[in-house]
């Protein structure tokens, strides 16, 4: 595959990586995810990284990622998610019981075979705290 190919599979198997965290097909998780996969330089492997994920969904049952910005090449995708949502009690040790808060993340992946293999990600903690105080 050429450059371009490559990005257009990354992107694309991304696309469908966010489809069925949205569908909470977790199960189809290996998919996408590589068996021993790392967050934030923690290994966690598929199966640390889908109770990651499912803990999440627990806290904010109306979580929905929407990819804002996917940028991609061959190894690597950086994207922007856009949530707007309403965790249900404290969110990043903000009190947020239960109020609909707009936030971003900023995700970076690192591809191997095809798959995500490493996990960065940053949560903008100061959008939520400014939307509990209005």
């Amino acid at each position: 595959m050429n450059g371009s190919s490559q990005e257009t599979a990354a992107v694309s198997m991304y696309k469908q990586y966010i489809a069925c965290l949205n569908a909470r097909a977790w199960n189809e998780l290996g998919e996408f995810v590589a068996t021993d996969v790392v967050h934030n330089e923690r290994p966690l492997g598929v199966y640390g990284y889908r109770a990651l994920l499912e803990e999440n969904v627990r806290d904010i049952p109306d979580l929905y990622f929407n990819a804002d910005i996917v940028v991609a090449n061959a190894s690597h995708i950086a994207s922007r998610l856009r949530f707007d949502c309403t965790p249900v009690q404290e969110f990043l040790g903000v009190p947020v019981n239960g109020r609909r808060v707009v936030f971003h993340e900023h995700a970076f992946y690192t591809l191997r075979a095809g798959k995500i293999a490493e996990v960065f990600s940053v949560i903008d903690k100061t959008a939520v705290e400014a939307e509990v105080r209005r």
